[in-house]
């Protein structure tokens, strides 16, 4: 018997489903200290590729609605590090959610290339989390490491992404993104966090699209780091490594005082609903 394109295609997603499942799951495994669940949801559309994506969904203890947060990985795509970071969140009384982009596409890496999907990824998880009873759908924040702090700032710059999607995130973090090409004029208030020695994505850029006019948009504010490098928050880098042509180094003074940024951050903009008022750049570390 000869089987119809529609019933190939969806036997090959059935497939990689499963793939991707037990991955993510032998990935949460090895590190017992992840408590959270992987989940599965819709993307934006019916029309959208993948139909479906996958994620790590941790959550406080209790009925809530409690404030969420979409956590977007690097170009290297879904590590346990993307769940510690879920893990970490939750501790601070946020339901997190970190979405693998790369694994229902069956790619291994996207570095080097726009990757403008994850930043849509980010919105399918919105909608996901709005629909949660436990989720306070007016209290949703996203933060990305590299690629993912990338496509964190797609999704709260004004007039690009955030314009096709009706629900709006309240704020967004990016650690080391690359900020070529980015406006400075958010709908939601932001934070960069950097390393003055990042040789993939350069500190200089950060600070020249911030110095850009944006008063008709949300805050924006800017830490850079001394002597931090390309992943200075993750202890897993510890020694450094050369990955694709970069040193990338955990810092740990660095790592620290931008997780008490990132925890003061979003006290102050997921405490309550609030509206969305322009502002202008923080002095620099």
């Amino acid at each position: 018997m000869v089987l119809k394109t529609k019933g190939v295609d969806a036997l090959i997603f059935a497939i990689h489903r499963v793939l991707i499942s037990i991955t993510i799951s032998l990935w949460l495994t090895s590190c017992p200290v992840h408590a959270g669940a992987l989940v599965e949801f819709p993307n934006v559309s019916e029309q959208s590729q993948p139909p479906h994506l996958f994620g790590y969904l941790a959550r406080p203890d209790g009925t809530g609605p409690f404030p969420a947060v979409v956590v977007l990985h690097g170009c290297n795509g879904f590590f346990s590090t993307s769940a510690g970071i879920a893990d970490k969140l939750k501790w601070l009384g946020y339901v997190a959610l970190s979405v693998d982009s790369l694994g229902p596409r069956n790619s291994s890496s996207e570095c080097g290339r726009l990757f403008i999907e994850q930043a849509i990824d980010a919105y399918a998880a919105l909608q996901y989390l709005s629909q949660q009873p436990f989720v306070d759908p007016n209290r949703i924040a996203v933060l990305g490491n590299s690629m993912g702090g990338s496509s964190a700032l797609y999704d709260v710059e004004r007039g690009a992404i955030e314009k096709l999607f009706d629900r709006k995130f309240r704020a967004a973090i990016a650690y080391y993104p690359w900020c070529r090409g980015h406006s400075a004029t958010m709908s939601a208030p932001t934070m960069i966090l950097i390393g003055d020695v990042d040789d993939w994505t350069p500190a200089v850029a950060c600070r020249e699209m911030v110095a850009q006019p944006h008063r008709e948009g949300a805050r924006v504010d800017l830490h850079v780091y001394s002597g931090a490098h390309h992943g200075f928050n993750f202890s897993e880098l510890r020694p450094g490594v050369r990955v694709r042509g970069h040193w990338l180094e955990y810092n740990e003074p660095a790592a620290l005082d931008a997780w008490e940024k990132v925890r003061t951050f979003l006290a102050q903009n997921l405490a309550n609903p609030t509206t969305v008022m322009p502002g202008g750049i923080e002095g620099q570390n």
